[in-house]
Formats: structure tokens, sequence, C-alpha cells
């Protein structure tokens, strides 16, 4: 039996980009996705796609959902962060990538890309703060200052002001964040450089920010595990992470200035506040979004896509995908914990698809 030799490829080449002990993890992770090595039979596609852990777990539940229907077509997903995604997907390597950072425009000219929104997903500061039973309340001045070093101590006035009916005890504010490179960074800094003039001038919008303060924790899953484990601490992650974790996070007052929580309808209302009534603005920023019910922290993840292509059974299983995501699968995002796209921009993007085939 053959094997598909484009898929080591990618499998190699994915490994070759990093140091020896993630390398050791990337051909273990290759190895139990299912590379050739294992015996993947040639007729079968393996379209594979890397990029950002933020909607990792929607990924491998798409995997998990979309590779019962053929043996032909499969689907793996390597969750290597947003920048390395981009970067393979333009290097040629792989059929797809995702991540919650739009392309350049000398991104979408070198590499012929296009970014599509697949879900709606919210950023949202996570913390642990022993004897806190009501929900904590943090704006974006008192997140921005507290990444920045500002605010160092969860009884400041800062942070007091906004509770008012907790007692905050003394403890010193432990600050985690992501590395270079990552999609969450990317909002969350876009979110807070809207909102700090000081946070915009010393980090601003970007997926690989300076961080002057706190640790870092590589994946998502490891930021949920570090707050959980050290008293004291903050950080930021996508909205599910912290209620499968059951760990608590934060209200963040929007445009409007009301204290919101991340969910469903608040995503909602951010992407129709800025895509209505036109909804056909694929990279747009949704963050600190007009409205009354806007969650301030919200973005698109997007797909990350190659607009030309040589091999046209490898083009029309991706289509297959792709079609698939955008109707099976907006389903499943929901169940997993992740906003589908409102119906109006699905149907803009189902016909964006259609043209790209």
């Amino acid at each position: 039996m053959q094997i598909t030799t484009r898929f080591a490829r990618i499998c190699l080449s994915f490994c070759r980009h990093f140091h020896q002990s993630r390398r050791l993890l990337c051909l273990t992770l290759a190895a139990a996705i299912g590379c050739p090595w294992l015996g993947l039979a040639q007729e079968t596609i393996a379209l594979v796609g890397s990029g950002s852990s933020v909607p990792a777990p929607l990924y491998t539940k798409w995997a998990e959902e979309y590779n019962k229907r053929s043996p032909k077509i499969q689907m793996r997903y390597l969750p290597f962060g947003t920048s390395e995604g981009i970067k393979q997907i333009s290097h040629g390597n792989g059929d797809f990538a995702a991540g919650e950072m739009p392309l350049t425009a000398q991104e979408r000219s070198e590499g012929s890309l296009i970014e599509l929104p697949s879900v709606l997903i919210a950023i949202v500061p996570i913390y642990n703060l022993p004897g806190t039973q009501r929900e904590l309340r943090l704006s974006g001045a008192v997140l921005a200052d507290i990444f920045l070093g500002r605010v160092k101590n969860w009884n400041s006035p800062a942070i007091a002001r906004l509770n008012p009916n907790l007692s905050l005890g003394e403890l010193p504010i432990k600050v985690i964040y992501r590395p270079a490179g990552k999609g969450s960074n990317y909002v969350f800094s876009d979110f807070l450089s809207k909102i700090s003039a000081h946070f915009r001038e010393e980090i601003g919008t970007t997926a690989s920010p300076k961080w002057p303060v706190g640790l870092p924790a590589e994946r998502s899953a490891d930021m949920v595990e570090k707050v959980r484990s050290e008293p004291g601490s903050i950080g930021y992650v996508e909205v599910q992470y912290a209620i499968q974790m059951n760990l608590p996070y934060a209200s963040v007052p929007n445009a409007a200035g009301h204290f919101v929580k991340a969910s469903e309808s608040t995503l909602a209302a951010a992407c129709q506040a800025v895509e209505a009534p036109r909804w056909n603005r694929f990279s747009a920023s949704l963050t600190n979004a007009p409205g009354a019910e806007s969650f301030p922290i919200t973005s698109f993840s997007w797909l990350y896509l190659r607009t030309a292509s040589t091999d046209s059974r490898r083009q029309s299983a991706l289509a297959d995908l792709l079609n698939w995501m955008f109707t099976s699968g907006q389903q499943i995002a929901d169940q997993v914990g992740y906003s589908e796209l409102p119906p109006p921009l699905l149907a803009k993007v189902r016909a964006k698809v259609d043209s790209v085939k």
C-alpha cells in the first residue's frame, strides 16, 4: 500500500520550524493524527490545516464528525498558533489555516490568500481570586493597566471602584500571557488598544506583544491550567475554555458603558453592529463594537485559504469540507461552545466559498 507522500511532506515541514523539544512534540502529534507512516492509503485525501489553539476544540470535533462521512476525505488540524498557521499556508504547506488575526495586504497578495469568518469567538479575562463569591467587573482601562504592570494588587482602588460590594484582599496580581504569534493576543491587544492610549502607545495591536510583566502560557489550555493553579493570577482565553474548566471570568463594559458577559447573544450583537446591513466585511474587527448588548472582546475566528490550486482533486475535496463547515459544521460549533455565524453573514460566506472553488 502506497502512502500519501504529500501529507508526509506537510507533517515534516511543520516539524522543521521548531526547536528540538517542540519538534519532538510535533512529530509525536503528527504520528498520532495519522501521518503516512501509519499506513494512510494514497487514495485517501488528507486535508491538513494548522493555526490557532483558540478554536482547536472545535476543529477536533469537526474532524471527528467530518471524517465519519467518507474514508476518501479526511481532515487533520495542528494547533501551532495563528502566525505559524498563516506562515504555513503562505508557503504552500497544508490546505487551510485558522486564526484570529486579519491578513495583511502583503499576505493576501504574495500568498494568494483570503480569509473567511468561520465562527464567532470571545476572549474573556479569567482570574483566580480566592474568597471572591461574586462576579468580578474589570474595565478595559483597568485590564490595560494590569497587563502593563501599572496595577499590581487586587485591592487597588481602580479595581475596588468597579467592585464596591466585593472584599478584595492584598493579594498581588500575577499576570499570565500568551507568547508571540497567538490569535488571542491579537484580539485582546486590539481591544485594549482601542480603550487605553497608554496600551496603544506601549504595546499596540499585535499577535506578538512585548508584555512588560507576567509569565507565558504556550497554549490556551496551558493558560487555563496556570490561572487555575496560581492564586491571584489573571489571564485571557476563549470563553469556552473558561466554561469547560469552570473558571470565573469577568464582565467587561462595552462601548455603550454596559457591563456584559460573553454569550451567544452578546457575540451576535457585536457582529451585527459591525456587519449589518451589508454583511460582507469579512476581515472586520469586532472588538469594542457599538450597541448596548455587544460583548466588547468579540472576534471572528478566520479560515485562511489559497485562491489558486493546480490539484483539482484536492481542490474538490477542500470545497466539500468548506461546504460542510458552513452548513452542518455551524451547528456543531454551537454544540461545542462556539458561536455560529449569523444567517445573513453565513449566506455571504457560502457565496464567497462558491466563487473561489
